[in-house]
């Protein structure tokens, strides 16, 4: 089947190699032209495990094409797939002017039968609104679906290929045939195609998203209260996740989720509540626990130094929002950076793939190490801000002889607390007794 990609952002490029990865050929395309430079010289733009590898095969089995121009990349394409940015605006609704804008242009471009799929998260309506756009100018038939995407980042290309579900929003028997045909080779071993309205799909990544902010702000509320109870998170955890009802996943605590999708689509949701009258109460709490709970830490930080921080050296390790991405979107890092910066602190930081993308965006306000450890030497402390694996488990004597101080702030709970405290350690968690060195 000929597919188009219009939009090669991190949806849009997963998307369009992974259906060239089944035998599909498909022309990804996308405005900004340094951009498909690169990718047409086989060279993936975005960081994600397992990409790299099918990309390469497909540019070179001919299978996987790139392109500025609109027309030449709809060409004889039964499909075409919208994988374009809907960024928050001022009041938190989703911006929708890049998906309408190529709506319009499609209308024009139209030669025969096309399944114009909406692969961005969209708020409800919007599959209605890109049909009216496109048949402002066709003079084909033409079906508009709902296919949200269910990606998380640093395993979006196994998610892709062995998905748990895939939902498909289309009142169309036509676009259902030709969408069952699509996903037929991602769901040989049973996992389902849930069909249902365009508007009810449309509403179900958005939940989906929204329920697990929400369980992540519940845990995180739960960590703050065991710190005044003198209980221990991770034993709670353990209790309530052995319980099928609640799952063993999304329980651990930290300094609040981010990234590109939780932040913007809980604001959505509820912008989209607030637009239909209804006063969503929970997502309103989600967003007000999430953004308390990203700097958690930094009053512990200016309670141990006494309120003067100014000098004081800070060995960042980890940066994106989660580990095995360079996504630095609503990262928390980035908000602890920001307060220590502003307290007069000195930042020395590492991750493994995202220091170019915080160096555009901090400049040089901080330093950047290529391991872990040069970012240590002589730090007063660590603050540990992604859960990376190489973080798990650091040559702790190592790390006594360059550290200025033995004191770790880490927003992940990556350390055993007995441990700590028989190294030595000045040790601050989410959700557990601080342990104070001797």
């Amino acid at each position: 089947m000929k597919i188009a990609v219009v939009g090669t952002g991190y949806v849009g490029l997963v998307t369009g190699t992974c259906f060239a990865e089944t035998g599909n050929t498909v022309t990804c395309i996308d405005v900004d032209k340094a951009k498909i430079e690169k990718l047409k010289g086989g060279k993936v733009t975005i960081y994600e495990p397992g990409l790299e590898l099918i990309f390469e095969r497909n540019i070179k089995q001919g299978r996987l094409f790139f392109t500025n121009s609109l027309e030449e990349g709809i060409k004889d394409a039964k499909i075409i797939f919208l994988a374009l940015p809907t960024p928050p605006g001022e009041d938190g609704s989703a911006d929708l002017k890049y998906i309408l804008g190529v709506s319009e242009q499609l209308g024009l471009l139209l030669k025969d039968y096309t399944v114009i799929v909406d692969k961005s998260t969209v708020p409800v309506g919007t599959a209605e609104k890109v049909r009216s756009k496109i048949a402002l100018h066709a003079k084909v038939s033409f079906d508009v679906v709902s296919n949200p995407e269910f990606l998380r980042e640093g395993v979006a290309v196994e998610d892709f290929m062995k998905p748990e579900r895939v939902v498909i929003g289309t009142a169309s028997s036509q676009a259902r045939k030709v969408m069952e045909t699509l996903y037929a080779p991602f769901v040989r071993q049973g996992n389902p195609l849930v069909f249902m309205d365009e508007k009810s799909a449309e509403l179900t990544k958005y939940a989906a998203n929204s329920f697990l902010a929400a369980k992540i702000s519940f845990m995180n509320e739960i960590a703050n209260l065991c710190e005044l109870l003198g209980a221990d998170v991770d034993a709670v955890r353990k209790g309530i996740g052995t319980d099928s009802r609640i799952g063993k996943r999304f329980l651990f605590p930290g300094i609040g989720y981010g990234g590109s999708c939780f932040p913007k689509d809980v604001q959505a949701l509820e912008k989209s509540s607030s637009n239909a009258n209804y006063d969503f109460k929970i997502l309103k709490a989600v967003m007000e626990v999430n953004e308390k709970q990203k700097t958690k830490l930094i009053a512990r930080i200016l309670d141990y130094f006494n309120g003067d921080i100014k000098g004081k050296v800070f060995a960042f390790w980890g940066l994106s929002f989660k580990p095995h991405t360079d996504d630095i979107r609503e990262a928390p890092s980035l908000y602890n950076i920001e307060a220590l910066l502003q307290a007069g602190a000195i930042i020395q930081a590492h991750d493994p793939e995202s220091m170019p993308n915080v160096r555009r965006y901090l400049g040089d306000k901080i330093s950047y190490f290529e391991t872990p450890y040069q970012a240590a030497e002589n730090a007063d402390a660590i603050f540990i801000a992604t859960e990376w694996p190489e973080f798990r488990a650091p040559d702790f004597e190592k790390l006594s002889s360059i550290l200025k101080r033995k004191v770790i702030f880490d927003g992940r709970n990556l350390y055993d607390l007995a441990l700590m405290k028989e190294l030595g350690f000045t040790y601050f968690s989410i959700g557990r007794e601080t342990i104070y060195s001797k």
